[in-house]
């Protein structure tokens, strides 16, 4: 196959590899952010256990509440962090694309 055909090949192969990676690491990022949310609710049921009282449910409640916004925004920019970094991947491999 002569060069002037190869390069698209070429070029289509590298970016079904980064899709597939990007994939991978979206999945075990989605698994992480599974495990840490159930670690998360797990541990705050045993908190809630040892309540006594109806100021200690307010305040629980509060710190909770934040402490779960808190993991959620780490677990989106995780994610934003894999978008951001396929995009630039993805931007470079379309740059070898046309004439040079």
């Amino acid at each position: 196959m002569n060069e002037d055909l190869m390069k698209p090949f070429e070029s289509v192969k590298s970016l079904m590899t980064m899709q597939a990676d990007v994939i991978s690491k979206t999945v075990a990022q989605q698994q992480k952010a599974a495990q840490a949310l159930s670690g998360f609710f797990q541990d705050e049921a045993k908190k809630a256990q040892a309540l006594k009282s109806p100021e200690e449910l307010l305040q629980f409640n509060i710190d909770s509440s934040k402490a779960l916004f808190d993991l959620l925004k780490d677990q989106s920019s995780e994610f934003s962090t894999i978008a951001e970094q396929a995009r630039d991947a993805f931007v470079k491999e379309i740059g070898t694309f046309g004439p040079k």
